[in-house]
């Protein structure tokens, strides 16, 4: 999978995903999106999305390496289910359970039970914006099923901002 980096190069078994599982099943999953035909790559991103962002909302340490990866399958002429790639950033760029959960603790003693936490959802949501330029690039496809998502992505980004540094 192109210059973005190898899938091998990421230690993904040292890697926590948002249930909490070791992060090993990620690989073949993405390699299933990759080359899978539509039902296999649908299947698939359904399974990474629970890996990524459990519930929709729930990102984990795995989250973030993950994310140059998924950009780099919704830039990729051959792939099938981009909009449910493209969905799927949308809600990682979204969440903010975290910082929602820091904030309302502020000033007490859990304070910094939620410093890694933060750190994963502000390193997830920083990957998409990294992405910007691919999925602009999708956003102008003359193909409507790729393009819309990618143009609901891209508002998705100017309506949240990448998290302030802590």
């Amino acid at each position: 999978m192109g210059s973005g980096g190898s899938v091998s190069g990421v230690r993904w078994g040292e890697l926590r995903d948002a249930t909490g599982a070791a992060a090993g099943g990620i690989p073949p999953l993405l390699s299933r999106i990759a080359y899978g035909d539509e039902d296999t790559a649908r299947i698939a991103i359904d399974d990474l999305g629970d890996a990524i962002c459990a519930l929709g909302f729930v990102v984990g340490e795995a989250t973030a390496p993950t994310i140059p990866f998924l950009l780099e399958l919704a830039g990729s002429p051959h792939v099938a289910c981009k909009a449910e790639l493209l969905d799927l950033l949308g809600s990682i760029c979204r969440t903010d359970q975290w910082h929602s959960a820091a904030a309302a603790t502020q000033g007490r003693k859990h304070d910094a039970s939620y410093q890694q936490q933060t750190g994963w959802e502000a390193a997830s949501r920083a990957a998409v914006y990294a992405g910007r330029s691919v999925i602009e690039g999708v956003a102008s496809s003359i193909r409507p099923e790729e393009a819309t998502p990618a143009r609901r992505l891209l508002q998705v980004m100017d309506y949240t901002p990448p998290f302030p540094e802590l």
